[in-house]
């Protein structure tokens, strides 16, 4: 499964250097000289009006130079020194594989895509919902619930709310208060 660790924003400068929006939580490693990253431009729209045989981005990149710029990366890659191909680049993600994530080493800790698809139950066992995703809000994580009736709920992924996390027994248990998924 291919990890999201990064989006490129736009072209910098003239001899290729890109933007790039983090998202991950371990940019010193994922984005390190060296480093390769799997592309994925099916999201980009003007990509898909390219003619075929012109240039698009390659399927992998590899981190050549890297510095922090106002909250974001600026990051030549392998192959791509100017500003015609990095501009190309604009809105392609920059992805890794799950299997080269590393399991955090603190038990309260878990990556997001472990968590994907668990079931979600209440403090008695019932069955409320799947887990959809994990949301990263600035105040704390939101587990995004599809629940049985096929809404979505958010759920505030905090002890009091969140007491177990049981990934190998495949279930989430939460105690939400009274309301939470009432709207």
């Amino acid at each position: 499964m291919l990890l999201v660790v990064g989006q490129i924003f736009r072209a910098h400068g003239v001899h290729g250097e890109v933007v790039v929006d983090i998202r991950t939580d371990d940019p010193a490693d994922r984005f390190a000289v060296g480093s390769v990253l799997v592309t994925d431009s099916t999201a980009v729209r003007h990509l898909q009006q390219v003619p075929a045989g012109a240039w698009r981005p390659p399927a992998t990149v590899t981190v050549e130079s890297v510095r922090p710029h106002q909250g974001k990366l600026l990051i030549v890659f392998g192959g791509v020194y100017d500003r015609n191909l990095a501009e190309d680049m604009r809105g392609v993600l920059l992805c890794v594989d799950s299997a080269d994530v590393p399991a955090p080493t603190d038990p309260d800790e878990w990556n997001d895509h472990d968590l994907v698809g668990l079931a979600i139950v209440d403090a008695a066992g019932e069955k409320l919902g799947e887990l959809q995703r994990v949301e990263h809000a600035p105040a704390h994580d939101l587990l995004v619930v599809r629940l049985l009736d096929g809404r979505t709920g958010l759920v505030p992924f905090v002890r009091e709310i969140v007491p177990e996390v049981d990934v190998p027994g495949g279930r989430i248990v939460i105690t939400p208060p009274e309301g939470l998924f009432d709207l």
